[in-house]
């Protein structure tokens, strides 16, 4: 019997360590992890940096509250500012939970210069922000409120890529545009940078916001820090989370001058925000992973994992539909259910996870191997085999 709710359906596996690219069951079988905590562990497990600077944190001190100043905290902030578009930083706990944040940001600076009539947000329908209140309705995804009326109002929703029903949607109301630059959950969907520069001009012409959602995509996992960079969009606020703390539970709100002006003394708050110990492994992860030689090892492996797809696809044109993302955000969309698929690729060691449109979900670790890749690709290209 399990005292645990049953809102997981969770697999009947449980791991006992990690290292690297893999995990270790407590069963005694090797798994090449290929999800990561759902691009969480952004450095694989137990990275030796991350290791070294949580036991040297947790010696000195765990948690202060936000009432006092928090060094480490500072120091990560001002580092996401000079690497990013940037001018303050909000820290969270989760992606969810910067998302929150975000659109109150948001709502807040029309509040704050006059223009209370401004709170909505426009989204993409069947998008993922989250699994909070507001986060789930901005997600706009039946599958995902239902039970949990009354609705949350404030939002509406677009079709992705359908950019007439785009600008219908924009009214007096409309506060914000919020997207996520590569949709995670919705089956690995890139925005074009074309379509993101046209996406500020459009918030430009309408005086409205844009809110470019990094939780998933962010943090070098596109091969870039973010992955609207090659767009040389500035958007005007970003939540991220995930990768940051490569592993460690961080969040945090990216905006502008501008919006940042709203948020007042007791505006927002959050209890375990921004602690030290937090801070601490944020700081060594930001140090790795915006290393210029660290993104373009990304680029490379990137580039090799998706030609190597690709060439899967051409070979077993019957099982895979199209490879989709981009850099090691990566979805492998078959004809069929991904369920099967999923199952046989761990019956033979490799962890995936799925995603919309029957996608198989990869999320390596930022530093992977090319033989840990090589491997992936000998067991997805046995599986195909078997189901071919």
């Amino acid at each position: 019997m399990t005292y645990l709710a049953k809102n997981y359906n969770r697999k009947k596996i449980s791991f006992k360590y990690g290292k690297g690219s893999y995990l270790f069951s407590t069963d005694n079988k090797k798994y090449l992890d290929f999800v990561q905590g759902i691009a969480v562990n952004s450095l694989g497990h137990a990275h030796p940096k991350l290791t070294k600077t949580i036991s040297a944190q947790a010696k000195k001190l765990w948690h202060v509250s936000n009432a006092f100043q928090i060094p480490e905290g500072e120091k990560l902030a001002r580092k996401l500012c000079k690497k990013t578009f940037a001018d303050y930083v909000m820290f969270q706990n989760s992606g969810a939970e910067a998302t929150e944040a975000a659109i109150k940001v948001a709502r807040r600076y029309f509040y704050s210069i006059g223009k209370t009539n401004k709170n909505k947000i426009l989204c993409v329908r069947n998008s993922f922000h989250g699994r909070t209140l507001a986060a789930i309705y901005a997600s706009g995804s039946k599958k995902m409120t239902e039970g949990f009326g009354p609705k949350v109002s404030g939002f509406d929703h677009f079709v992705f890529g359908d950019h007439k029903s785009l600008k219908k949607k924009i009214t007096k109301n409309t506060a914000a545009i919020m997207v996520e630059t590569i949709m995670g959950e919705g089956g690995i969907k890139v925005i074009p940078d074309w379509c993101l520069v046209e996406l500020r001009k459009l918030c430009n012409q309408k005086k409205i916001l844009l809110i470019l959602d990094e939780v998933q995509c962010g943090i070098a996992r596109s091969g870039d820090f973010f992955a609207f960079e090659k767009s040389k969009v500035k958007p005007d606020i970003v939540p991220i989370a995930k990768g940051i703390g490569g592993g460690f539970p961080i969040g945090a709100v990216l905006m502008n001058k501008k919006v940042a002006a709203g948020m007042t003394p007791g505006t927002h708050g959050s209890t375990f925000g921004g602690n030290p110990l937090a801070m601490a492994v944020g700081n060594t992860v930001m140090d790795i992973v915006s290393n210029k030689r660290f993104l373009k090892n990304v680029k490379s492996i990137s580039k090799y994992f998706l030609l190597k797809l690709n060439n899967l696809k051409n070979v077993y044109p019957n099982i895979i539909k199209n490879i989709r993302g981009k850099g090691l955000l990566i979805g492998i969309q078959l004809h069929a259910d991904q369920t099967k698929f999923i199952k046989k690729l761990m019956d033979n060691k490799l962890l995936t996870i799925r995603a919309a449109e029957n996608v198989v979900r990869i999320l390596p670790p930022l530093n992977v191997k090319k033989n840990e890749v090589d491997q992936a690709l000998k067991i997805i290209n046995k599986v195909c085999k078997e189901l071919n």
